[in-house]
């Protein structure tokens, strides 16, 4: 993929990651649309990109994240990309987690991403991309962290399976899943707290790596043990 002139939806955009990665895009000629949950913080987003369309969204409504990757494809003439770039962590032993937490952790990192994916995928043809950030949880589950954990491995296992369906036709299925990252996100948790844990990674270095994997028609990007980004072109 060519960024440069690249229409590109990034649902999430009012956050770290997706804030950065909407600068990245930008920067190297993208048009991206940005898609938030909160009005105010999404129309902050937007002043920062100037020219980019912006539809709002609630991830636990997923006809609002069908209707936003529509919007985003009327405003921009058409999409060459729908990246999800949000999501929702809690803490604490599965016993002790409660089904509103279980749900909520769910519908925001499986079903939300997945909906904008279904709607993305009826209007994007071939050299489009789809692609999720998930994370290391999403293979090595971590106790104390098991409905979190599960909820980005369903995801994982989700674009593992669209990816065969679509490869054929021409579409790219891009899975994004870094190790722990400097974000904030561990301490905005709906549920408990987050245990002691080793400083984060770089987002800014993961940013530029997921532009980096757009433009190299990738299907993994993760990252090595030391945080270096490595992208493969293949996903297992």
């Amino acid at each position: 993929m060519e960024l440069d002139g690249a229409h590109i939806l990034v649902a999430g955009a009012t956050g770290v990651l997706g804030g950065a990665l909407t600068a990245e895009l930008a920067a190297r000629g993208a048009r991206p649309a940005l898609a938030g949950r909160d009005p105010t913080r999404l129309a902050r987003a937007a002043d920062a990109c100037p020219g980019a369309p912006a539809v709002v969204f609630d991830a636990y409504d997923p006809a609002s994240c069908a209707r936003a990757v529509h919007e985003a494809n009327t405003l921009l003439g058409g999409l060459d990309a729908v990246v999800t770039a949000f999501g929702s962590v809690g803490f604490g032993r599965a016993a002790e987690t409660g089904d509103e937490v279980a749900e909520h952790l769910a519908a925001v990192n499986f079903l939300a991403p997945a909906a904008f994916f279904r709607a993305a995928l009826s209007v994007m043809g071939p050299g489009s991309v789809i692609a999720a950030f998930t994370g290391v949880v999403a293979q090595r589950p971590q106790a104390g962290m098991a409905d979190y954990s599960a909820s980005k491995a369903a995801l994982s296992a989700w674009l593992a399976a669209v990816r065969r369906e679509v490869r054929t036709g021409g579409v790219r299925v891009l899975e994004v899943s870094p190790g722990h990252l400097d974000t904030g996100f561990a301490g905005r948790s709906v549920a408990g707290a987050a245990p002691p844990m080793a400083p984060g990674g770089d987002p800014g270095r993961v940013v530029r790596a997921v532009a980096d994997a757009l433009e190299a028609d990738a299907e993994l990007l993760r990252t090595a043990p030391d945080g270096t980004p490595v992208v493969e072109r293949r996903a297992r």
